[in-house]
């Protein structure tokens, strides 16, 4: 991979003796943060990443990576070190009694797409990772870059933000020792209590308290039950002893899952003798002695914050918005988050676009959150067909096309800048540039052109997410789109 570019310098920021500065301050160490971090790196500008803890988390949390997740981290040259984490699964529901009685049981939607679906639309598939693999990949990968600085067991405290820039205090979780850093841009990723935004005075609004569920992580060779009936979730309808079972990586390693509904009990009743029985009932196998690592109770939450933004700090992640564990779009929905700000805010740092690009961040990414979260609120958004998930997943951007002479897909040709795609009879830009923003040329085989819908002679100017921002017709009006474009 070429060295990034080099870190633009922060404009209209003076120094001041013993005052840190760095153009972006990211507090939170989980995706939502690391992939704004990595993507801010990738374009060569500074971050520095705080988090609270000591260490990455060690629970699985999350266990579905969404198809458009999955090409990003393939954008990255990551998806291979990624799917090494998780398990093969197809990406359904599967419903039995139990799971020894599983090949009496009936697949069901799961929101996301097959093997067979998602070959038609992407180069990629969604995955079944949990958090825990994924977020050290994310980490190694942005330390790689050389140009972030990530600090565990620091928080932020005293955060004052405006127009012009962000002024914090940092402050060392053992030591009580503080320093002050100011910075152009503040990111609040630390998550669904976070603290950042209850410090910019900004509310969620929404449902804190929809159902109280039980999780518990625990080792079994269960997929010896279930043989090839490999799946990413499977629900057991035993009477009494409903739940849920859901792969945590590779090897023996699960998680089970209940929701405590009228009768049900409380979180305290749920003792390691307890969910043990829970878990031997639900899978149907009597001497299975599973071993429990952790029980935790948690909240079903379907809030959304009431703004993305206070002056130069924005909310990404559960710190924007909080889903339910249902459809898997909470972790997917925080990585797109990390990923849109990310670019926008470098192309403004780099100058590559006015400040007015970042108004499209909550502009762009609100719709998405309150549809994701309203979705997680239905009992039964896992069972939903895949087509509306996998549209609001895929976000609009470009088709994936497989060029003819190579394995390559059009989403792999999409570059930092624009990038202009144009078929084989369109005119050359001889200086492309939109603006300032660099434009690379792509030039597609008439099939893969009339494919993404570019008309002969024309182009299609492509974001770097993916989403087209202009279709020129013809080559007259080409100069004049790009310039018009950023």
């Amino acid at each position: 991979m070429p060295a990034p570019p080099a870190a633009p310098t922060m404009p209209g920021m003076r120094h001041e003796r013993d005052i840190e500065e760095v153009p972006v301050l990211i507090v939170g160490a989980g995706p939502a943060g690391l992939t704004a971090a990595v993507t801010l790196a990738r374009y060569g500008v500074e971050s520095l990443v705080v988090e609270r803890r000591p260490d990455l988390s060690a629970l699985p949390r999350a266990t579905t990576l969404s198809t458009r997740t999955m090409e990003l981290l393939r954008s990255w040259g990551l998806e291979d070190e990624v799917r090494a984490g998780g398990a093969e699964v197809e990406m359904r529901v599967w419903q039995s009694e139990t799971l020894a009685r599983v090949s009496e049981g009936t697949a069901l939607p799961g929101g996301f797409p097959t093997r067979e679906h998602s070959a038609l639309v992407s180069p990629t598939a969604a995955a079944c990772v949990p958090q825990d693999w994924l977020e050290p990949v994310l980490l190694r990968h942005l330390r790689s870059l050389g140009v972030a600085r990530v600090e565990f067991g620091m928080e932020l405290a005293e955060p004052v933000t405006g127009p012009d820039g962000v002024r914090a205090v940092i402050r060392d979780v053992t030591t009580g020792e503080r320093r002050v850093v100011r910075a152009r841009y503040l990111i609040a990723a630390d998550g669904a209590h976070s603290r950042v935004r209850k410090a910019l005075g900004i509310r969620m609004r929404g449902r804190p308290d929809l159902e109280d569920a039980v999780a518990v992580l625990f080792r079994a060779p269960l997929w010896q039950v279930v043989g090839e009936h490999r799946y990413v979730l499977y629900s057991v309808t035993r009477p009494d002893d409903m739940g849920l079972f859901l792969p945590a990586g590779p090897g023996d390693r699960w998680l089970y899952g209940l929701l405590l509904e009228d009768g049900t009990g409380r979180p305290a009743d749920f003792t390691e003798e307890v969910v043990t029985r829970r878990i031997l009932d639900g899978a149907g196998v009597g001497d299975l002695r599973p071993r429990i690592e952790r029980i935790g109770a948690f909240s079903f939450v379907a809030q959304v914050a009431e703004t993305f933004r206070s002056g130069s700090g924005f909310l990404v992640g559960d710190a924007a918005h909080r889903a339910t564990p249902r459809g898997g779009t909470g972790l997917n929905t925080a990585i797109h988050d990390g990923h849109d700000l990310g670019w926008k805010l470098a192309w403004v740092l780099r100058r590559w676009s006015g400040a007015e690009l970042l108004d499209s961040y909550e502009a762009e990414r609100r719709p998405v959150a309150e549809h994701n979260v309203g979705w997680s609120a239905d009992p039964n958004a896992s069972r939903r067909p895949p087509e509306d998930p996998l549209a609001v997943d895929l976000g609009g951007r470009i088709r994936h096309v497989w060029l003819p002479t190579e394995r390559v897909s059009t989403l792999d040709l999409i570059g930092q800048g624009l990038t202009r795609f144009a078929g084989p009879d369109a005119a050359e830009t001889a200086h492309p540039t939109a603006g300032s923003v660099p434009v690379t040329e792509r030039r597609l085989d008439a099939i893969t052109a009339r494919a993404l819908g570019i008309p002969a002679g024309g182009a299609l100017l492509v974001r770097p997410d993916g989403a087209p921002t202009a279709l020129v017709p013809s080559v007259t009006r080409t100069a004049a789109r790009l310039r018009q474009a950023a």
